[in-house]
């Protein structure tokens, strides 16, 4: 970063804090996975590219601006092996099943407490199945703080997913409900392919100050979060517009829900 671009984005945060705003921002994540299984759950990583030494001081890998987006992503990886495909049923209805049969590293138990194909009155068109994957992780901040998540489109996969990630953005700071990964299947003849460890899905956050940046630590599962939890979570199987709940769950939010672990 050239002094010219260190003292730019030091001015912006001198800015900012001169706003009241925080020049970094601490976010816990942790897992609420109830079926068991916690090891399967590793922690996001910063993102980071294995690129060589830079040829030139004009190369792209010392972009002050490609850096800083780099640097606000963290990487969730697959917790699982799979391989699913569609068998199409004589009635014209759609199975989602494990391509690899019994050589499968999961079980039919496995794959039921954490996946589910939803009716099609919930697609988004009637050829695209929507199948929605558990990632329990939850994220929490005691102040102002969206998480935004997406696709991991700063990475490369030799064989593209047949079809698009279901994006999302809520406030970690009044609503930390569990994730999970919607995934709209576009192209039915091919499988979707995950593979554990592999870059599965992206988090980043938004803050008040632009030029904060996002500092991510392990949450201890206090009672307080616990209960807190339990008030928001799967809310959507009882209303819809989960967003007008803000409000009462804000009333509800104990002063502080962030102890990081240790």
């Amino acid at each position: 970063m050239s002094w010219e671009d260190q003292f730019a984005e030091d001015a912006e945060q001198r800015e900012a804090s001169a706003r009241g705003k925080s020049r970094s921002v601490t976010v816990g994540w942790t897992v609420r996975f109830p079926q068991g299984g916690d090891a399967i759950w590793a922690a996001p990583k910063p993102f980071t590219r294995n690129d060589p030494k830079p040829a030139s001081a004009k190369s792209v890998q010392v972009c002050p601006a490609a850096i800083d987006f780099d640097r606000r992503h963290f990487v969730i990886p697959s917790p699982i092996d799979i391989n699913l495909g569609f068998n199409r049923q004589p009635n014209g209805q759609l199975q989602l099943i494990d391509m690899d049969g019994e050589k499968s590293g999961m079980r039919p138990q496995g794959r039921a407490n954490m996946m589910m194909l939803h009716p099609p009155s919930e697609w988004r068109h009637p050829e695209r199945p929507i199948v929605q994957i558990t990632a329990p992780y939850v994220f929490v901040a005691d102040e102002p703080c969206y998480i935004v998540q997406t696709p991991p489109y700063l990475d490369w996969f030799p064989t593209p997913r047949p079809g698009l990630q279901m994006g999302g953005r809520f406030p970690v700071h009044i609503w930390p409900r569990p994730l999970s990964w919607g995934f709209e299947w576009q192209d039915v003849t091919k499988p979707l392919q995950l593979k554990r460890g592999e870059p599965w899905f992206y988090v980043r956050f938004e803050t008040e100050n632009p030029g904060a940046h996002v500092r991510l630590v392990e949450q201890e599962m206090t009672d307080d979060l616990q209960k807190y939890l339990d008030s928001i979570v799967d809310v959507s199987n009882y209303v819809n517009k989960t967003y007008s709940l803000f409000g009462e769950a804000r009333r509800m939010r104990p002063d502080k829900l962030l102890k990081p672990k240790g």
